[in-house]
């Protein structure tokens, strides 16, 4: 409107404030506290926990030389993909539909078994999980009871395990965004398709799916990144064994960091874990900007 006066920088910047402060403190702040230690030889113990000395590119160049770092980066991929993206995401969409416009005590029943896994703290579910796949645990005295064979799960399959364990424990949440999107979705489409004579199949990936893109995105983000950082399921299950066949980049950081007692070079391997998240953020970000 002509007349009207500019609103200036203070106008945004003071009901921003708060959260401005809130991520200064709880992000930047650890982010930041993280690179300066990156350059210094930090420790647990000794005179390096008292006065920590810098010591420049010493720890990113040793990350780049770490045997394990490469093996890490993959079975973090791997774990996040195959549990993230592929399974709570497809699995969390497939019970969505599925349960979509059911009787009540169906959607009830089903989604309360789903949501159960999920309100676990996660170190009770990861104990679960563990005594449910161990050797003598209750798969095998299942498998026993039916005359097959069983085998000791954590150690034959481990990436396998807690791939499954991750998919079941938080399928949940993306059964629940997908609920309340498909509510979302105006029923008028969905029966001019099918008086077209489209399939549900067809009615699904044409008319439905297009208008989920946005979610499918959004929720694909949220899974993946609370998955990447995913440590106590890991660790409680497999403890990144055997040897170092399941041991992702958080527990890499947490062995290099507390176990060996070098928090300079664990929270050098905590920012390659940042720029695997960053990776999976990016190409997230890039699909939600080319849906506006």
């Amino acid at each position: 409107m002509a007349g009207r006066r500019r609103r200036g920088p203070l106008a945004w910047l003071l009901p921003m404030g708060p959260a401005l402060l809130l991520l200064l403190v709880f992000v930047a702040g650890p982010i930041l506290w993280c690179l300066h230690t990156a350059f210094t030889n930090a420790a647990m113990s000794g005179a390096a926990a008292r006065a920590p000395e810098y010591v420049g590119l010493d720890n990113f160049h040793r990350v780049l030389t770490d045997p394990e770092l490469g093996q890490a980066v993959w079975l973090t991929v791997v774990f996040t993909v195959g549990s993230a993206v592929l399974g709570q995401n497809c699995l969390g969409m497939l019970l969505a539909v599925l349960l979509h416009r059911r009787h009540r005590v169906v959607r009830n029943v089903v989604g309360g078994t789903v949501v159960a896994a999920w309100v676990l703290p996660e170190i009770v579910a990861a104990f679960a999980l563990q005594a449910f796949l161990t050797a003598d645990g209750t798969l095998n005295a299942v498998l026993a009871a039916l005359g097959l064979g069983g085998q000791d799960w954590l150690y034959s399959a481990p990436v396998l395990a807690v791939v499954l364990g991750n998919v079941w424990r938080g399928t949940a949440f993306s059964m629940l965004v997908y609920q309340a999107a498909l509510a979302e979705v105006p029923t008028e489409l969905v029966e001019a398709a099918q008086v077209d004579g489209a399939g549900p199949l067809r009615r699904f990936w044409h008319v439905v799916l297009p208008l989920l893109r946005r979610t499918v995105v959004t929720n694909l983000m949220l899974v993946t990144l609370q998955t990447v950082g995913v440590f106590t399921l890991v660790y409680v299950m497999t403890a990144g064994g055997p040897g170092t066949a399941s041991q992702t980049l958080p527990l890499l950081m947490y062995e290099r960091a507390f176990g060996f007692g070098e928090i300079g070079y664990g929270t050098t391997v905590a920012f390659v874990l940042l720029v695997v998240a960053g990776t999976f953020a990016a190409v997230y970000a890039r699909g939600l900007r080319e849906e506006v």
